[in-house]
């Protein structure tokens, strides 16, 4: 899920390709493509190896929707959505997919959504055992991944609480650091999410939850998103078109065919089908028809001025930002039967 994931602007193009390289791993995932009328486009995709971020995938790999919609996909696995911005600002992607705590990067005109996926509810505030609130956080050592949904779920958790994390030890971490480092106790706790903290689990057992996503659900939504480079939404627009088609099509596989997406997903991360229905446990699929009526009548818009009232709060934008401005709403809807 995930809100989902890490680091902050103002890194160079320079570092932004060397972190490219080092969150992506192999390229575990590529579609031929032909049959969907005119020219055959090559598609960069990137992904989080998780439900959220793979299951449309591995549906349009099985069902052979690239090459449906005359395209030639060539995804890779990251660590996180904000890797995969810098990404599309370099090139190095088309598209790609991010978590609800990332979204303040294509709100501040780093890249546009060109469709909201699911609805999130995988990321948690834990602590060892014998911290039983967040009041006794205030100055251990909690980790999170920066610019993502564990670092949202932190600051929701500490303001509902009175704190900020200037009232914490916040040691910025990646993912798989915080996995064990938690479960070798070297930190308190974290923000951070599912299926990951599952992982955990297995190591200490007695975790404590202390917050979750729907402790804040009339505050803000947590939407995930599809998103691309803003030079592919301006100069190719055919790809554009044909890609969000993909999406569309598998996510309308997703909603009739639940099962099947789990066992697709898990065949294509190559782990086992109960820890991806487990996953998947977290996440409100939402269906095209829904996604189509709630971009018309402003839903998605709603929920992405909230998000970005609660990043104005956090720091990460300046001021609130018009939702037309970085989701193309009519570019998602325009695919509708």
């Amino acid at each position: 899920m995930t809100m989902s994931r890490r680091l902050f602007m103002g890194l160079t193009a320079a570092s932004a390709a060397s972190a490219l390289l080092s969150a992506c791993g192999k390229d575990d995932s590529s579609s031929s493509g032909g049959s969907g009328g005119g020219k055959t486009e090559d598609v960069k995709f990137g992904y989080i190896g998780d439900y959220n971020g793979t299951s449309l995938l591995a549906i349009a790999d099985d069902q052979k929707l690239w090459a449906k919609h005359g395209l030639n996909a060539t995804t890779r696995v990251f660590t996180n959505g904000p890797l995969q911005i810098q990404a599309l600002g370099t090139g190095d992607l088309d598209f790609g997919y991010i978590g609800p705590g990332a979204m303040w990067l294509p709100a501040s005109g780093q890249a546009k959504v060109v469709a909201i996926n699911t609805l999130g509810n995988a990321d948690r505030v834990i602590a060892q055992p014998g911290i039983t609130s967040i009041e006794q956080l205030k100055g251990k050592s909690v980790a999170v991944p920066e610019g993502t949904s564990g670092d949202m779920i932190l600051t929701l958790a500490l303001k509902k609480a009175g704190l900020t994390k200037q009232d914490l030890k916040v040691v910025p971490m990646d993912a798989s650091v915080i996995v064990s480092s938690f479960s070798s106790k070297k930190i308190d706790g974290a923000g951070f999410w599912y299926p990951a903290i599952a992982t955990i689990k297995k190591q200490v057992p007695d975790l404590v939850e202390l917050a979750k996503n729907d402790d804040f659900s009339s505050e803000v939504s947590f939407p995930t998103a599809f998103v691309a480079g803003n030079k592919v939404v301006a100069e190719q627009q055919s790809k554009t078109q044909k890609t969000i088609a993909v999406l569309r099509d598998a996510m309308q596989f997703r909603t009739e065919n639940m099962d099947k997406s789990i066992e697709l997903t898990a065949k294509m991360l190559k782990i086992p089908a109960e820890q991806v229905k487990a996953d998947a446990a977290n996440v409100k699929v939402l269906s095209v028809q829904e996604l189509d009526t709630m971009t018309k009548d402003g839903t998605i818009n709603k929920w992405l001025t909230g998000m970005g009232d609660y990043f104005v709060g956090a720091g990460k934008l300046k001021s609130q930002v018009d939702p037309s401005t970085y989701y193309t709403g009519d570019l998602f809807t325009a695919g509708a039967k």
